[in-house]
């Protein structure tokens, strides 16, 4: 484990403490976030995130630096399967556009709290029971046979375990109420559907957490590397969806890439059990060559979706497949009939992409 300096901590602890509360000020009114603003916060995240890793090699060394630069990549690239989901979500519920970012703030809070919580049994468990790493990798080669199988699932945010409870613990009303999330009537606190939404996001993010967290733990079993670049591609993630919300389809071989990434990670997980439990002769795959095997999958998937775009008649079926959720579901617990649910769909709503 490395000795990784309390200021350090600190450092980090302040860096995302201001970010938020900044990014919330930012956005405490309700508005449509555009391309050019969600391209301004995603570059602000990025080169957060970049100038974090530079001081991670200044202090903590050059592999502890490659070890960070590694894992952000590739919670990064992973977490553009959330923006899907987050896509669905938002289109299930009708969420008016001005109010997405809410949610998304609050649903990036909920996910450093339940990672942080994962991170640490996962570092903890690893530290003692080493063959784990073996049921992590199966764990990954699983996703694997899933992405390349076109097997993910349709992912059903009103049947979601957080929405489930949240509807027996109170009631949730059928109609937004601006940004809030709890409203009194008759004397009865209830929920709005903005809640649930948050609620879909956090539950979202619970799924995603068995790919994301062997694979962090492939990279470095360190509480400071695998947290610190884990929250900061969380950090990112509102900004990337509202500027890709409308590029999604387009990166049609990314789950590709990402399949080829959880394998070649699998891989790495096993080399790395089998050097600590079996014998030492076996070799290790090293940060650096990890680092530059997720560049090259990542950029050359992305520029084979940008050479090889999917035809148009191809590109419906997705977007399609996405809404159904909304349209063919009975009773979702957000607006549906009169004024409002006209008011709340808007024409420049994003785009549904598959899951």
């Amino acid at each position: 484990m490395l000795e990784v300096p309390l200021w350090l901590w600190g450092a980090f602890a302040a860096t995302v403490v201001v970010s938020l509360t900044v990014d919330l000020l930012a956005h405490r009114t309700a508005h449509v976030i555009g391309f050019k603003e969600a391209a301004a916060w995603s570059g602000l995240w990025v080169g957060l995130a970049l100038i974090f890793g530079a001081v991670v090699f200044l202090v903590l060394g050059a592999t502890a630096g490659t070890e960070y630069t590694t894992a952000w990549l590739l919670e990064k690239s992973l977490s553009v399967d959330n923006l899907f989901v987050f896509a669905v979500i938002f289109g299930y519920f009708r969420v008016p556009r001005a109010y997405q970012h809410r949610v998304l703030f609050f649903g990036v809070i909920g996910a450093l709290v339940f990672r942080g919580i994962f991170l640490a049994l996962g570092v903890a468990v690893v530290s003692r029971f080493t063959a784990v790493l073996f049921v992590f990798a199966a764990i990954l080669f699983y996703s694997t046979y899933k992405l390349l199988k076109d097997e993910q699932g349709s992912f059903d945010p009103g049947k979601s375990f957080a929405v489930r409870l949240l509807r027996k613990i109170m009631p949730v009303r059928d109609e937004y109420v601006g940004m809030k999330f709890f409203v009194k009537e008759a004397g009865k606190r209830m929920a709005t559907p903005l809640l649930a939404v948050v609620a879909a996001i956090e539950a979202a993010d619970l799924v995603f957490a068995v790919d994301s967290v062997p694979a962090v733990l492939a990279i470095s079993d360190d509480a400071f590397i695998v947290y610190t670049s884990n929250a900061f591609a969380i950090l990112g993630l509102r900004a990337l969806y509202f500027m890709l919300a409308g590029l999604l389809d387009r990166f049609h071989y990314l789950s590709k890439g990402l399949a080829i990434i959880l394998a070649f990670i699998g891989v790495k997980l096993i080399l790395q059990a089998s050097h600590k439990t079996i014998s030492t002769s076996i070799p290790e795959i090293p940060s650096l060559v990890s680092l530059a095997v997720i560049v090259i999958v990542l950029a050359g998937s992305v520029a084979l979706s940008l050479r090889r775009p999917v035809a148009p008649h191809t590109a419906a079926a997705p977007n399609e497949k996405a809404a159904a959720p909304s349209d063919a579901a009975t009773e979702p617990p957000g607006p549906e009939s009169g004024a409002h649910a006209e008011e709340t769909q808007e024409p420049d709503d994003p785009p549904r992409p598959a899951s």
